[in-house]
């Protein structure tokens, strides 16, 4: 199994199996914790600079919203005019964006389960990404975005975790200490190693830094 099937399994295996709850709570109105609520707080931050690459108006665009989770990044997308085919790898959670998209929208949206790189979504305009590839490591990463790049005839933006050192020390911490209920580890990058990997296409965006959630968007052109 190739490191990208390994991993791609691991993140299938941690959120159906152990954080659809955390994932269906954290995107709703609920109350969280302190810490959790810097999570969504950035996370909602993140969204709006992601949609800031796109167009206000994406009436007859086709957009993939590639590890859509619980639909926050689609629903945006269709309120826009776009038609969205808005992909997971967790049922569970396609299941959940699929029950909370609003009706009336004027876009459209095809929602499915399965591996975000699949040919079998057909191509786009765009492509969104949103910390679905935060597990990954780079040259998994680079033939990612060739593959989506190929069938997607503006661009990919998407985020990584950044290479600081404060996520260093997480990330070395979890190499240490490896867990045992095979949760995903999140793998830093920095931008230059990344460049390197994609023939240097891609173009620095913006840095989300709120709290616990740290993450940096990309774009990648096609």
């Amino acid at each position: 199994m190739s490191d990208y099937s390994a991993t791609l399994s691991r993140v299938e295996d941690y959120f159906d199996r152990s954080a659809t709850k955390v994932w269906e709570r954290l995107t709703s109105d609920a109350p969280v914790s302190r810490i959790r609520q810097t999570v969504r707080e950035g996370r909602d931050r993140m969204r709006g600079v992601m949609l800031g690459r796109l167009p206000a108006d994406l009436r007859g665009a086709r957009v993939l919203d590639a590890g859509c989770g619980a639909g926050q990044m689609t629903a945006e997308l269709a309120a826009r005019g776009a038609d969205v085919t808005a992909v997971d790898i967790s049922p569970a959670l396609v299941g959940i964006a699929e029950s909370r998209l609003p009706e009336g929208l004027p876009g459209r949206v095809t929602f499915a389960s399965g591996d975000m790189l699949s040919e079998d979504h057909g191509a786009f305009d765009y492509v969104l990404a949103m910390d679905s590839m935060i597990y990954y490591a780079a040259p998994d990463i680079a033939r990612a975005l060739d593959r989506l790049g190929a069938r997607t005839a503006q661009s990919v933006v998407f985020t990584v975790a950044p290479r600081t050192p404060f996520l260093m020390t997480f990330w070395t911490a979890g190499k240490l200490f490896p867990k045992t209920d095979r949760s995903p580890v999140m793998v830093p990058h920095s931008f230059a190693r990344l460049s390197r990997e994609t023939g240097n296409r891609l173009t620095p965006v913006a840095r989300v830094s709120r709290g616990f959630y740290i993450s940096e968007c990309l774009e990648f052109r096609a």
